[in-house]
């Protein structure tokens, strides 16, 4: 029998998207799913949209009470999960239709790998890509965990992509304590790295997902406070696991960490101008 497969989705405040992302959840090749959502308080029409999925025998429904941040919604749906494989997908974000049977295939045929992963697109609000195929940096198939740590680091960014580009075993995940948020923005990456360092990694070849940037993270602020937690984090890795992360890689890593967000401001910049094209647009194309 094929392993089941847990597909995890915190909500918050996702009533305009997660309809959507529900339903490239629900087309996936791979048919032994759970689906599991969880309402962190949402004040808009979130918990309504889920029950509009209640019926369907493959999904569970939780409310999680406010406070706590992201890490207490996404232990909340990744501890109520039962499958061998975890994949926790975000939600204003999609995944392709063969993502969850491309990378069970990766680490059920690498006996000893922990993690798989995949590229993804980018997408505006209203689900247009504007970047496709980003991420991994070329690190495709079966590598040590340490060097798949490495490679980020001295990248200065999350190669390994956000938590729907992401599969995990659900096991390793419960051994290491869960995800881990002492980097707030780098919950995803700090989490992956810990599971890492247990076991291989797997690079799937394809843009298997699709990550939504929304208006929310055009902010100067916000990127400067990415970058600089990412300093921090690469400072956390070589101080306590030095045989993985040496000091030369902390700095390349932290060197370009800063040109990254300086890539981003701009990236996002072009983005909100294309927003406020399309806005402008809109009524035009209407008519």
């Amino acid at each position: 029998m094929p392993s089941l497969v847990s597909i995890v989705i915190p909500a918050y405040n996702n009533a305009d998207y997660l309809a959507e992302t529900l339903e490239s959840v629900l087309a996936q090749t791979y048919q032994r799913l759970e689906v599991i959502v969880a309402d962190h308080a949402s004040t808009d029409r979130t918990w309504e949209v889920m029950e509009g999925y209640a019926g369907d025998p493959r999904i569970t429904l939780l409310r999680t009470e406010a406070g706590g941040g992201a890490l207490r919604n996404w232990n909340r749906v990744s501890q109520a999960a039962t499958g061998t494989y975890l994949k926790l997908v975000c939600g204003d974000d999609l995944i392709a239709p063969e993502s969850v049977a491309k990378q069970v295939a990766a680490l059920e045929s690498n006996p000893g790998a922990v993690l798989a992963a995949s590229a993804r697109d980018l997408i505006d609000a209203s689900g247009r890509p504007f970047v496709r195929a980003r991420g991994l940096a070329g690190l495709l198939g079966r590598h040590g965990g340490g060097d798949a740590i490495r490679r980020s680091v001295r990248r200065g960014t999350n190669i390994f992509g956000e938590p729907g580009c992401v599969m995990m075993r659900r096991d390793v995940l419960e051994r290491v304590g869960w995800w881990d948020s002492r980097f707030p923005y780098l919950i995803d990456q700090a989490t992956y790295s810990r599971v890492l360092l247990e076991g291989d990694f797997v690079g799937v070849d394809g843009s298997l997902a699709a990550f939504r940037v929304s208006s929310s993270q055009w902010s100067v602020r916000l990127v400067r406070e990415q970058a600089e937690q990412t300093v921090g984090y690469n400072a956390w890795l070589a101080d306590e696991h030095p045989e993985v992360i040496s000091r030369s890689d902390q700095r390349i890593g932290d060197v370009r960490a800063r040109l990254m967000a300086r890539t981003r401001q701009l990236a996002y910049a072009y983005l909100g101008r294309r927003m406020s094209r399309a806005v402008v647009d809109a009524p035009a194309e209407a008519s």
